[in-house]
């Protein structure tokens, strides 16, 4: 590791603590809170959008923002690590096939939908419980020979 680098990872470390940044990728919603100074007073100001971008890596990571406002495409860039981003939340997933999502500044619509991504968690306890009561329901239930056996002494 040489000079650079580590300088970089230093100031990576002071400027990502105090913030949570969600891990998102391209085709995911996101709400990104940005600090606008006006004169002297300062007030912070929602631009959410869909992820269509990121770029560079480190301490040089940046992400594009697109939106649709009053029917105009608004397109944003915003470096990952910047004082001005106060915080990113993810509004849902998208699922999608691309690292880059540019082709969505030409459709319009139902056309530049994503579709979501929808994550299921299992959690193991509960496949324990339901393994374990499928065995049982299989003991419980008899099985074909059984049966048979049980109807052709009834036939007798």
């Amino acid at each position: 590791m040489n000079i650079i680098e580590k300088i970089e990872k230093e100031q990576l470390e002071k400027l990502s603590s105090g913030k949570e940044m969600p891990d998102f990728n391209p085709g995911d919603t996101i709400k990104v809170d940005v600090k606008v100074v006006e004169g002297t007073r300062e007030r912070i100001q929602a631009f959410e959008g869909v992820c269509i971008a990121r770029s560079g890596k480190g301490i040089n990571e940046s992400f594009t923002v697109r939106k649709i406002s009053y029917g105009e495409g608004v397109e944003r860039v915003f470096p990952l690590f910047s004082p001005k981003i106060s915080a990113i939340t993810l509004v849902r997933k998208g699922k999608v096939r691309r690292a880059k999502l540019y082709y969505l500044r030409d459709r319009r619509g139902k056309a530049a939908r994503i579709i979501e991504k929808i994550e299921v968690k299992k959690k193991i306890n509960e496949e324990k419980d339901v393994s374990s009561s499928s065995k049982d329901k299989v003991s419980e239930t008899p099985s074909k020979k059984e049966v048979e056996n049980k109807t052709e002494d009834k036939k007798d």
